[in-house]
């Protein structure tokens, strides 16, 4: 191994170490630890891959904007559309200055691709099915004007961290507007494998228990032919883990083979997405064969 690699992974396992002292319990004050800790490798791809475009409106609403990042190709490349997290409340795409869910779309670019970062209508004014439409419009956006961008519309992945991977698997549910994807990444979502339980979730799916069953995606994603990439980390919430081996359990049980997956070991609710385009390439490296895979 060379100096430079020695130095990596040293610096990846002293940030493991950091994050498993963080615990499970998710907090404003865990959120911005993980933040911290990545900063610096941030700020670096961040200066690599600025934005291509920036801003742009794929619907009427303030919220319905997205950033394009795109590498130098020659040919058309898959588009990635990033979904961010926020608990269905809050969240937002980031900039030139703000890395955190930029940061998805530099490491798209810096493998070869189209990234797409979105934000998107949050709740408690915009509830269930909201996300899922949001996402359904940013995807017929990019099946109109990617190619102006250097993507190829018809392989599009769908990509999404905590409530963005629940807007993943709502766009999957509702469907008419799937054309072109060829893949969806679920990082530490919910599927209606357990309660929609918490506040955040009663504020996007809400207060009548009675609709959630509906309103879950979980049937569509077991019998969904779309690709599916799920993902959670070791310091996960247990909801968060139960939601990860209850879908793939019932994949396994549906189509008699295993969803691509990972167990992120030594990352937690948050990291397990910021970490992206860090030293502890093991997550990225596992994506990037998936979207070579299903876009081939």
């Amino acid at each position: 191994m060379t100096d430079a690699g020695v130095a990596e992974a040293a610096k990846a396992s002293e940030q493991r170490l950091a994050i498993a002292a963080m615990g499970r319990e998710l907090s404003p004050q865990m959120l911005a630890a993980v933040q911290e800790l990545y900063a610096a490798e941030q700020q670096v791809l961040a200066g690599a891959f600025p934005a291509s475009a920036s801003d742009l409106a794929y619907g009427p609403h303030e919220r319905q904007r997205l950033d394009l990042y795109r590498s130098d190709c020659r040919e058309p490349a898959p588009v990635i559309i990033w979904v961010h997290g926020g608990g269905f409340v809050r969240g937002d795409k980031g900039d030139a200055t703000r890395w955190p869910n930029a940061h998805f779309g530099r490491v798209a670019a810096r493998a070869g691709y189209v990234g797409v970062v979105i934000n998107y209508r949050l709740a408690p004014d915009h509830g269930w099915p909201a996300g899922g439409e949001d996402l359904l419009a940013a995807i017929q956006w990019c099946r109109t004007r990617a190619a102006e961008h250097g993507g190829d519309a018809q392989r599009i992945i769908l990509a999404g961290t905590s409530a963005g991977a629940a807007h993943v698997a709502t766009a999957l549910q509702l469907g008419g507007g799937l054309e072109g994807v060829r893949g969806a990444v679920l990082l530490s979502g919910l599927y209606g494998v357990m309660p929609y339980d918490d506040p955040r979730d009663i504020a996007y799916y809400g207060a009548d228990a009675s609709s959630h069953a509906e309103r879950a995606p979980l049937e569509a994603l077991v019998a969904s032919a779309v690709p599916l990439f799920v993902a959670c980390a070791e310091f996960d919430p247990p909801r968060f883990q139960s939601e990860w081996l209850g879908l793939l359990q019932q994949r396994f049980a549906r189509h008699g083979v295993l969803s691509r997956n990972f167990f992120g070991s030594g990352h937690n609710h948050f990291s397990l997405a910021y970490h992206l385009g860090s030293a502890d390439r093991r997550l990225e490296d596992e994506l990037i064969e998936f979207v070579q895979d299903v876009t081939a």
